[in-house]
């Protein structure tokens, strides 16, 4: 097989240490490191003096992720490539560390390898800010769970009369009944003028057997809720300086791809019909892109931080929106043989990513006379909720991939889109349907009579 790198290396990685490979022409040499840092500096030392082209590990958990800052900061030209470990198999019945080392660097050493893309530090940075994020919003939402039940424990029907349990009006209701009110009717005065509830439905849900060790269980509960809160309104401001800090895309300068008029031209991916004249393309900044982001139906601020920090700005590396869907595994996959469909399942991807693609897409269903609602109806009735769903998260990705190449707000296709794409196929159908029941259809175009 042809040579593709004529000095590569291969490393096995683990949590205390890792076992490199370094394949030559002429020899092959494996060495063992520990994980911290200073050993780390020492094996990129020693990669240096080989004069090493190209380095691979496996994606090994967050343990590679030590071992890829330290090899980064270095001033060396090698190329670091960070692989999937499903993708590379072992030989049956060699299995070992010095084996796995040996056979990452073979691969390696003849480009047999597909690589992960891996961000730059400052947005890995961003990325696990937002993840940490998103983690403390579910630890919140655990927390309101347990506080339901406990109130459900104690014959409190709180969350039967109002929507939010942690709203202004439950918490002041909630904080009195820990300090000992047991009036229901006392209760209920401090609700709201704003609440729909009547006072004798919030009295009757209110009347309970609240215990001491309710009180003490709900006022824990309380304390650590509003301190989550206090931790995610200090993340919500963190996320907004990093990315306020960090620069546009493409820096100045441009990189030759995005200035490129012809993908820049605006065209519509059912017809191929252009929409727009080309248009120069502008360096997108980050606070930009969330704004951009905000106009999709389903995704708000928030929502916009947590998808742009695993994308990223740069849509260079995926020459269509195809590759992009790809990537983040929302897209069927691809599985026949013999002639015959397999299955279409879209595969492991990008958790965080299609997590966040979800959401907003139920979000944007609930948006009346709108294009994402109208797929979902489509293909909801014959395809399932949970397929038709991720067909609308592929499909804010690849608005999102435009709109990020594009440097303009979302366009609504509008919930007639498919109807205008099957015109005379929609007519013909209502005609049909029309005289089945017994009537004589006559049609007349309105906006060539006007």
């Amino acid at each position: 097989m042809r040579v593709v790198y004529k000095k590569c290396a291969g490393l096995d990685v683990h949590k205390k240490t890792v076992v490199v490979c370094v394949r030559t022409n002429e020899k092959q040499e494996t060495r063992t490191f520990r994980t911290v840092t200073s050993e780390l500096r020492s094996m990129a030392a020693w990669l240096m003096s080989f004069g090493v082209e190209a380095i691979v590990m496996e994606s090994t958990g967050v343990y590679w992720k030590p071992v890829w800052n330290v090899l980064e900061e270095i001033e060396a030209e090698w190329e670091l490539l960070l692989v999937n470990a499903k993708h590379v198999k072992q030989v049956p019945g060699r299995k070992t560390d010095v084996k796995d080392a040996e056979w990452l660097a073979e691969l390696l050493r003849h480009g047999l390898l597909n690589r992960s893309r891996i961000p730059e530090r400052a947005q890995r940075e961003l990325r696990d800010m937002t993840r940490y994020r998103r983690s403390l919003v579910r630890n919140r939402t655990q927390e309101v769970q347990r506080l339901q039940k406990i109130l459900e424990g104690a014959n409190i029907k709180l969350d039967s009369v109002l929507s939010d349990v942690t709203g202004v009006s439950s918490m002041a209701m909630i904080k009195a009944l820990i300090s000992g009110e047991t009036d229901p009717i006392k209760l209920a005065s401090l609700a709201h003028k704003n609440v729909k509830a009547t006072p004798e439905e919030l009295a009757q849900a209110l009347e309970g057997v609240v215990g001491t060790g309710h009180r003490l269980v709900l006022n824990v509960l309380l304390e650590h809720i509003e301190h989550l809160d206090s931790q995610i309104r200090r993340m919500d401001s963190e996320i907004a300086r990093q990315m306020d800090s960090l620069g546009p895309f493409p820096p100045a300068g441009g990189n030759g791809r995005h200035g490129n008029p012809e993908e820049t031209c605006a065209f519509d991916p059912e017809t191929g019909e252009v929409l727009s004249e080309s248009v120069e393309s502008n360096a997108v900044s980050w606070s930009r892109a969330v704004e951009l982001l905000d106009s999709i139906p389903g995704i708000n601020t928030r929502a916009a931080q947590d998808l742009l920090a695993e994308i990223g700005l740069d849509m260079s590396p995926f020459p269509t929106s195809g590759h992009l869907t790809s990537w983040a595994k929302v897209s069927p996959g691809n599985n026949e043989s013999a002639g015959k469909r397999r299955s279409g399942r879209t595969g492991q991807g990008n958790k965080w990513l299609r997590t966040a693609l979800i959401e907003a897409g139920w979000g944007a269903v609930r948006k009346k006379d709108s294009y994402l609602k109208a797929l979902y109806g489509r293909l909801s009735g014959r395809r399932g909720s949970k397929r038709a769903i991720m067909a609308v998260a592929r499909s804010i990705l690849e608005a999102i991939y435009f709109m990020l190449k594009r440097n303009e707000h979302y366009r609504d296709l509008g919930a007639q889109h498919y109807d205008e794409l099957r015109r005379d196929r929609v007519t013909r159908q209502a005609v049909r349907r029309l005289e089945r029941l017994g009537y004589d259809v006559q049609l007349q175009d309105l906006a060539a009579a006007s």
